[in-house]
C-alpha cells in the first residue's frame, strides 16, 4: 500500500511539473523563432525598399591559385508589392557579352530564364538546374533567385551585440538543408550567410562589405564575396555604379529584351 501511495504521489505532482517546464520551454522557443522571422522579414523589406535600381558590376572569379577571371555586367531591378524583377546582362569580355539572366518573381512564384548568344535560345532554368553554377561563378541560380521569408522556417540561433543569427530551413525544393544568416539588427543588413547541404558542415560562405546608406535607413553593400569552402575558390561582386529611383521600362523585363541585351 505504501509503494502505491508513493507512485500516486509521484504521478500527481511530478508529471504536471515536468509538463509545465516543457511547455514553458516551448513557449520561449516559439518566441525566439518569432523574433528570428521578424528580423528576417524587416531585412527583406529593406532589401526591397528601392523600387528601381540600375547597377554596373564587376564579377571576379578567383580559383585556389588566385588566378582571376573578370567580367562586367549591368543589372536592372524593379521591385513592388508582391513582385520583383531583375535583368542581368554581361557586357565583357567578348566571349560572354550578351549573355543574360532574367528573374521574375510574383506572389512567391519564380521563373528564371537564361539567354546564351552562342545558341541564340532562351532557356528556362529548371528545378534540377538551380544548383548549377551561374556562368562558372560560385553563385548558383538558386543563390541569385528570390529569397522570400515565406519560403523558410526560422530558428533563432544567437543574438548578441546587435547581431542575430537565424537558421533558415527551406520549405520546398532546395540544394541546401539550411542557411545561417547573420544580420545586423541596427541597419538590418546581411553580415554573413553560411550554406549547408547536409549535416552541420558549411559548404559555402557569403559575406557583404562596404555598406553605404543610399537612402535614410536603407543600406547597400559595395562588395559581396561568395566562397566555395570545399573548392577553396571564391567569386567577388563589386558595384562600380548604382543608380536609384530612375524608372526602368517594363520591356526590360521580357524575354525579348533578354535576347536583345542592353541597347
Amino acid at each position: 500500500m505504501k509503494k502505491f501511495l508513493i507512485l500516486l504521489f509521484t504521478a500527481f505532482f511530478l508529471i504536471p511539473a515536468t509538463s509545465s517546464i516543457t511547455l514553458a520551454g516551448l513557449a520561449v522557443q516559439d518566441e525566439d523563432n518569432d523574433r528570428a522571422r521578424e528580423v528576417f522579414e524587416e531585412f527583406d523589406k529593406r532589401r526591397a525598399a528601392v523600387t528601381y535600381e540600375t547597377s554596373l558590376l564587376e564579377m571576379r572569379i578567383i580559383d585556389r591559385r588566385d588566378r582571376v577571371r573578370s567580367r562586367s555586367m549591368r543589372q536592372f531591378t524593379h521591385t513592388g508589392d508582391n513582385f520583383s524583377r531583375s535583368l542581368t546582362v554581361f557586357e565583357a569580355p567578348a566571349d560572354v557579352r550578351g549573355t543574360g539572366l532574367l528573374n521574375l518573381d510574383e506572389n512567391g512564384s519564380e521563373v528564371q530564364m537564361l539567354y546564351l548568344p552562342a545558341t541564340g535560345r532562351v532557356q528556362t532554368v529548371s528545378g534540377s538546374q538551380r544548383s548549377d553554377r551561374f556562368m562558372g561563378s560560385d553563385f548558383t541560380f538558386e543563390d541569385l533567385g528570390a529569397q522570400n521569408p515565406d519560403d523558410f522556417e526560422f530558428e533563432l540561433l544567437e543574438e548578441e551585440n546587435n547581431r542575430l543569427t537565424v537558421k533558415a530551413i527551406p520549405k520546398g525544393e532546395s540544394q541546401y538543408s539550411s542557411i545561417h544568416f547573420t544580420l545586423d539588427t541596427e541597419r538590418y543588413v546581411l553580415i554573413k550567410a553560411l550554406y549547408f547541404e547536409s549535416g552541420d558542415k558549411a559548404v559555402k560562405e557569403l559575406t557583404a562589405h562596404g555598406y553605404e546608406e543610399v537612402r535614410d535607413g536603407i543600406w547597400r553593400p559595395s562588395t559581396m564575396i561568395m566562397k566555395d569552402l570545399a573548392a577553396e575558390r571564391r567569386t567577388e561582386l563589386e558595384w562600380k555604379e548604382r543608380t536609384l529611383d530612375e524608372p526602368i521600362p517594363d520591356r526590360f523585363f521580357t524575354e525579348r529584351q533578354l535576347r536583345r541585351g542592353v541597347q
